[in-house]
């Protein structure tokens, strides 16, 4: 009994996703019973964990940066098709839906995912040690394509409403791809060594310890991540409606649905990156965290760009009031918390009352 346990306990991480997929398959638009609901919540966070096991067998093996890009392109990604997907589904109600989407993606990694690494690291060993110049470099990505395609559209006036013309929605698009594009550029080649890991000396980490795994568990494990990301993504949309229900219930706003499903969505890199705080990698938790921003506003932008040719209604971008002095916040604090390329607990702190707020506001607005 206890050698099958201990081989079923081996096995699991390729398992879940196979069956993740299958009861995504089974029950791909259909109406679910709470029973049913139950079922595909715990298959929701099996694929869940299993997706930050196989991306952390990745990373191990191509090594830091190019494990963090893995996860956030490829949740972004998926997060995207299933964007466009609603969108072509929903008509004209759902003309805020991208905007929404990437808007709370970049609260939940700008202030969740790196305020909660913050405070792992900094409460572990008083003082959380990070690269400035690669956070820096990142986070000033991040805070350009945010102010291009979701500030900028509020203040435009050459149509009326928080929206670009044809003519503004191709340049914000083409400047998105264009900024990735040379960000990934600068991540991988040109600046590696700037989103490695570092000492509390500031000595740069460049390996672990433990010898990498073949090249055929890698491979296996970026098949078998795939899978288990569109069974996240595919599992979350059809719980969505148990989720429209009971916010309906309760009597908040629909706008809360959109945070759940967000918050769902990107609950792999999360998971990864306070994996990677405790083990004293905050770097690799802050370059999932950003790159994940990044990735959603530097590849939604331009794929929702392209769908407006044949999807119907207008396509809402700009922020309203609210959600823009959040963005500033955000912008003003994170780079407060890269410039000196130390933390403590107390940034964390800040990054996640911001988050708070968010939540609060969308709750409560």
């Amino acid at each position: 009994m206890n050698r099958r346990f201990r081989l079923l306990a081996a096995r699991w991480p390729a398992l879940v996703p196979v069956l993740a997929a299958l009861v995504l398959a089974l029950t791909w638009g259909r109406s679910l019973s709470p029973a049913a609901v139950a079922v595909v919540s715990c298959c929701l966070a099996g694929a869940v964990l299993s997706a930050v096991h196989h991306a952390e067998v990745i990373a191990h093996r191509v090594g830091e940066p190019f494990g963090s890009l893995v996860l956030a392109v490829a949740v972004t990604i998926i997060e995207v098709a299933l964007i466009v997907t609603l969108m072509a589904d929903g008509g004209d109600k759902s003309s805020s839906l991208a905007r929404d989407t990437v808007f709370a993606a970049v609260m939940i990694t700008c202030n969740g995912i790196v305020g909660l690494s913050l405070l792992v690291c900094a409460l572990r060993r008083r003082v959380a040690v990070f690269n400035a110049e690669g956070t820096g470099a990142a986070f000033g990505t991040v805070a350009t394509l945010a102010g291009l395609s979701l500030a900028l559209p509020t203040f435009t006036t050459s149509t009326p409403g928080p929206r670009f013309t044809p003519a503004q929605l191709v340049f914000a698009a083409a400047a998105s791809l264009i900024l990735y594009g040379l960000f990934v550029a600068t991540q991988t080649v040109r600046h590696r060594d700037y989103f490695l890991p570092v000492t509390a000396e500031g000595e740069v980490i460049d390996s672990d310890h433990a010898a990498p795994p073949s090249a055929r568990t890698a491979l296996t494990s970026l098949g078998l991540l795939g899978v288990a990301l569109i069974s996240v993504v595919g599992l979350a949309k059809g719980v969505s409606p148990a989720i429209e229900s009971a916010v309906a219930a309760a009597g908040l706003p629909a706008s809360v649905v959109g945070v759940v499903i967000a918050l769902l969505v990107l609950l792999p890199e999360t998971i990864a990156a306070l994996r990677a705080a405790r083990r004293d990698r905050v770097q690799t938790s802050l370059n999932l965290g950003l790159g994940s921003a990044m990735a959603s506003i530097g590849l939604t932008i331009p794929a929702v760009a392209v769908a407006s040719v044949w999807l119907e209604g207008p396509l809402v971008l700009g922020l309203g009031a609210t959600h823009m002095v959040l963005l500033a916040l955000t912008v003003a604090v994170g780079t407060l918390t890269v410039i000196p390329g130390r933390a403590t607990p107390l940034q964390g702190g800040l990054h996640l009352s911001l988050l708070a707020a968010y939540v609060v506001l969308a709750v409560s607005p």
